[in-house]
């Protein structure tokens, strides 16, 4: 196909020899690499419209590509060469900061790093906060419903975004980017598009909520016998903390000795523990205030057997090292070797059933394999990981475990009234998998919605939705 007519129709860049469009092709993981025929980086919203214009009237599907983060595949395209990567990396102007209404509003290319620099620069904070946040973008943070480690406070991203603008999949331009708090007008448009992953629209911009800075930050890392007692542990902190508790983070010894094998900084400030809670205060008191409150907190913590020992930092290098040991997990078991991953939700409550059940049945059928179980406690997110046993086995062995494993999981997960994916999306990895799981009805609705918005299915296609079983006819009346 021509591409010369693309070329001309937007202002910016049009990769479209091999060498130049690899990177776009291959995913973070390196899990799935797909051909396109060019990737486009438009200048402008204008110009990503006219791209999505281009492609509307020769059929030709788009895969829209922030960071390239992400760890579900949604964002690289498929293998037969037919559809153009959209890459927003272009975007990158911070066009309005409103320390006032506390409101910024960024354009999709630009990464989460900067939004939170002109945040602080401006005397505010915005809360997402993810391993990537270096190399993610706001428009991929959005499409995915990102979430992090202060979801438990602040929310994720949809939560975080008040307006957004968007270009449809006929190449019009949406722009909604009110900074209201309140909208009672209808349809909550913008909803429809955080969390699709590319399959409806394209996000070029967004307005995202901004808090005031905390005065102290502090970090305490705690020693439990249990995930039970670590729910225990959460019910006392938000009874004594309230808002000031920002981040309740749950990990396995399993998980502290990867760290401790793979990142040479790595520094265990206690001695073994089956369990560790990484909690963070962020507080309008002073230093002094909040180190008295977490002290408090794990001094009756201690008392009723909910922890065993703690550690709380008393300076920033220490506040940076002993958040080092939860953010350092997924690289440490990526270093051990390849590993099976779960992304999953569950009512906080029956977390602790949940990890131990769950456990037994892995240790029944998959003996050999290492539980690696981090997460999110506060918000009900775990990372629920498998890697091969201590003395490696054959990759391909391994990897052949993975589909009765996450049947297994995922079975247990929805069981449970949870999720099997909490904030890393379907795209294509969990695609089928949570057509499995939802019911017919909730897919007929999610189908409709893509009908309307998309009925060519251009947008991101093969992504996130399944296919629809034979009997649901998403138009049907």
């Amino acid at each position: 196909m021509a591409l010369a007519d693309l070329r001309a129709a937007f202002a910016g860049r049009l990769l479209d020899d091999a060498e130049a469009m690899a990177p776009f092709l291959t995913d973070w993981r390196r899990k799935w690499t797909g051909s396109a025929l060019a990737v486009a980086q438009p200048d402008s919203a204008e110009g990503v419209a006219a791209v999505l214009r281009w492609c509307r009237a020769r059929g030709v599907a788009v895969v829209p590509q922030g960071g390239n983060t992400g760890l579900s595949g949604g964002a690289t395209p498929a293998a037969d060469g037919r559809s153009v990567v959209l890459s927003t990396a272009r975007l990158q102007r911070i066009r309005a900061l409103d320390p006032v209404g506390r409101t910024i509003t960024a354009e999709a290319g630009v990464t989460l790093q900067q939004v939170q620099d002109a945040a602080r620069a401006a005397g505010c904070l915005f809360p997402l906060s993810l391993a990537a946040q270096g190399t993610c973008t706001i428009g991929g943070n959005l499409a995915t419903n990102a979430g992090g480690v202060q979801v438990l406070r602040y929310g994720n991203a949809r939560e975080l975004c008040l307006g957004l603008e968007v270009v449809t999949a006929d190449g019009e331009l949406w722009d909604g980017l009110r900074p209201l708090r309140k909208d009672n007008t209808g349809y909550a448009l913008r909803d429809l598009f955080i969390g699709s992953e590319g399959t409806l629209g394209v996000i070029t911009a967004a307005v995202l909520k901004l808090f005031a800075l905390p005065k102290a930050q502090v970090v305490a890392f705690v020693a439990v016998p249990s995930p039970a007692a670590a729910l225990q542990l959460l019910s006392l902190a938000q009874d004594r903390l309230v808002a000031d508790l920002t981040a309740f983070e749950l990990s396995s010894e399993t998980c502290l000795q990867l760290v401790e094998r793979h990142v040479a900084a790595a520094r265990r400030p206690l001695g073994p523990s089956p369990w560790y809670v990484l909690l963070e205060v962020s507080s309008a008191q002073d230093e002094a205030g909040a180190t008295q409150a977490i002290e408090s907190l794990l001094e009756a913590a201690i008392e009723a057997g909910h922890a065993t020992d703690a550690a709380v930092s008393v300076s920033l290098a220490q506040f940076r090292s002993l958040w080092a040991l939860r953010e350092d997990i997924s690289e440490s078991q990526g270093a051990e070797g390849p590993t099976i991953k779960h992304d999953i939700a569950l009512p906080i409550a029956r977390i602790p059933a949940f990890i131990e059940h769950t456990g037994a049945a892995i240790a029944r059928h998959f003996p050999a394999l290492r539980l690696v179980v981090f997460g999110h406690l506060g918000d009900g997110n775990l990372h629920y990981n498998l890697s091969p046993p201590e003395g490696g086995m054959p990759r391909a062995e391994f990897l052949a475990l993975e589909a009765p494993v996450n049947r297994l999981v995922h079975d247990a997960v929805h069981a449970a009234g949870g999720s099997i994916s909490a904030e890393h999306g379907l795209g294509v990895l969990r695609r089928d998998e949570a057509a499995r799981y939802k019911p017919v009805v909730e897919q007929r609705l999610m189908h409709a919605i893509k009908h309307a918005l998309d009925p060519l299915n251009l947008m991101n296609p093969g992504k996130l939705l399944g296919p629809l079983p034979s009997h649901c006819n998403p138009l049907e009346t």
